[in-house]
């Protein structure tokens, strides 16, 4: 079996974890406070996403993502 990922698209590198699981925080919470009609906090996680899609751009740009000098993709035996 290969090291190397067939697909180096797929985003399976700490930049992409750390957007999803950022935004997934804020949607899940975002959700909560919708049920509770809570108009504030909503738009405060709706933020939350876009913190996370941005963060997630940023650590890719610092070399972070799939093809970054800093990723070392980990065997999957």
């Amino acid at each position: 079996m290969s090291t190397q990922h067939g697909d180096p698209g797929h985003g399976d590198s700490p930049a992409a974890w750390t957007a999803v699981v950022v935004m997934l925080l804020g949607i899940a919470a975002g959700t909560v406070f919708f049920f509770l009609h809570n108009a504030t906090m909503v738009w405060v996680c709706a933020g939350v996403v876009v913190v996370g899609w941005i963060l997630g751009w940023i650590l890719s740009k610092a070399g972070f993502g799939v093809n970054g000098p800093r990723f070392s993709p980990k065997s999957h035996d």
